[in-house]
């Protein structure tokens, strides 16, 4: 196995936590899950006109859209996951937060990028925060996002209720100095970075990894030779006249 230089996890462990991930990822799509929440085909026409595309590429842009989408989660598990790995304490546990350290009072909700959440759900997160102070005076928590707008360990400031509230020890922190707190290392996310496209190719050699799979067009296209007719059917089969489409 490469040497992969990071330092503040093994090779062997880092290796594992990536092809786990991949092995995760999803990479089929069929029409089922295809118009699993109905495909909206008046949409699609919009956007086949408008960008001069047929409708096949069409339709493969909303599968790989589908397909990122169903990532996203994926890529939620990466980055909570691999800080079980972390030595000191650290657990991820089932429920509550994302990550949490109990010697250390440390209490961690994480984010892949900051515009994520809603105001309604930083406020639950918030008050969350707020009662485990309450129940640990010796609490730090810390909300921490990948896609920060800037490195930081910040005063999380926030409004519940139109009242402004900030407190020392509820903080917002960019996920290259939550890997310092964590492996005391103010490089060790960007070791990672570096190294994550050779850990890539070590785990997709192995693996055999063969692309995407996506069915859909010739699943739509079995149904009728009209592939415009065919989505517009699928979607409002029950519909008055539509049969006929």
């Amino acid at each position: 196995m490469r040497d992969y230089k990071l330092g503040f996890i093994s090779n062997e462990k880092i290796f594992e936590h990536v092809k786990r991930t991949v092995q995760e990822y999803r990479t089929s799509i069929n029409l089922a899950s295809f118009n699993r929440n109905i495909v909206d085909p008046i949409k699609l026409t919009f956007d086949s006109k408008i960008y001069g595309k047929s409708f096949e590429e069409t339709i493969a842009d909303e599968c790989l859209r589908q397909i990122d989408k169903s990532n996203t989660n994926k890529i939620g598990y990466f980055h909570q996951n691999l800080f079980a790995f972390a030595d000191d304490g650290w657990e991820v546990p089932r429920e509550g937060f994302d990550l949490l350290n109990r010697e250390r009072h440390i209490y961690v909700e994480m984010k892949n990028k900051h515009n994520t959440m809603n105001a309604a759900s930083s406020q639950k997160t918030y008050m969350k925060m707020q009662n485990q102070l309450l129940v640990d005076d010796k609490a730090l928590c810390l909300l921490v996002e990948v896609i920060a707008k800037r490195s930081q360990d910040v005063k999380w400031k926030t409004s519940v209720d139109k009242q402004s509230y900030s407190h020392d020890r509820i903080r917002k922190v960019s996920i290259d100095r939550f890997y310092d707190i964590v492996f005391q290392d103010k490089l060790a996310f960007y070791k990672l970075c570096v190294s994550l496209p050779i850990i890539f190719d070590d785990v997709l050699e192995e693996l055999s990894y063969s692309g995407i799979e996506n069915s859909v067009y010739d699943e739509l296209s079995e149904l009728s030779p009209n592939l415009f007719g065919s989505l517009f059917r699928f979607a409002f089969r029950t519909y008055e006249g539509f049969d006929n489409f």
